[in-house]
């Protein structure tokens, strides 16, 4: 059994192989709003290195959004595409709830931010429950300066911040606790572990109805 993760969210993109007990191939890497042209051959590249054939495929977890556009768009749109030529099941991921997914459980709650262009934060909010880390309300947007300013005790920061963003959001050290860069990169081995979970418990969605998140327009997140 194997499962092919996909995110295009934004201008990070990850694609991944895993069969519920290891990670087999994955790979990170900035796009210049390439998607298009980037994303088939990766991932007929990262199957190839791995030796999977398309037959040995049973499902696709894609990142839904909040994100890019054009980006959810051309990534929805390649993961529909492979699970109805092949006749493949697939699932959706919100894109917040993978970056959550990489931080370890802890009693503080924790926000997840994606870029939405224009100086402004994508946010999700998360709480530990029984140590996992769930949504606590929908997406908002802000500025980094606004989401400093709004935070009053101890919260983690998690996302592809800025040198600028992290060092406004480290002068509350108190209450703004930011991993390190490298535990806020989105990996699309997290997104595969999710929809394997899912997967498992049978909840598969309708690739005729599964739509990207998209904020408010005023709010609505671009490249």
């Amino acid at each position: 059994m194997m499962l092919l993760a996909i995110d295009t969210s934004t201008r990070t993109i990850g694609v991944a192989l895993y069969d519920g007990i290891q990670v087999l191939s994955e790979m990170v890497w900035q796009s210049e709003q390439f998607h298009t042209v980037e994303l088939a051959p990766t991932v007929d590249a990262l199957m190839k290195r791995a030796s999977i054939p398309m037959s040995d495929l049973q499902v696709v977890a894609v990142a839904i959004g909040p994100g890019s556009f054009t980006g959810l768009r051309i990534g929805l749109a390649f993961a529909k595409g492979m699970t109805l030529a092949s006749r493949l099941q697939i699932i959706g991921i919100p894109t917040l709830d993978i970056l959550a997914a990489s931080q370890p459980p802890d009693r503080i709650p924790m926000a997840a931010v994606l870029h939405a262009g224009r100086g402004r934060l994508a946010i999700g909010w998360y709480k530990n429950t029984s140590g996992t880390w769930k949504s606590k309300q929908d997406p908002q947007v802000m500025t980094y300066r606004e989401l400093a300013a709004g935070i009053k005790s101890p919260t983690i920061v998690c996302g592809e911040l800025t040198v600028e963003e992290r060092r406004i959001l480290r002068r509350k050290r108190k209450n703004v606790i930011l991993p390190s860069p490298v535990q806020c990169l989105r990996r699309p081995s997290f997104l595969a572990e999710l929809g394997w979970r899912r997967w498992r418990k049978g909840q598969t969605d309708d690739p005729a109805s599964l739509a990207p998140i998209y904020l408010h327009h005023k709010e609505k997140i671009s490249e």
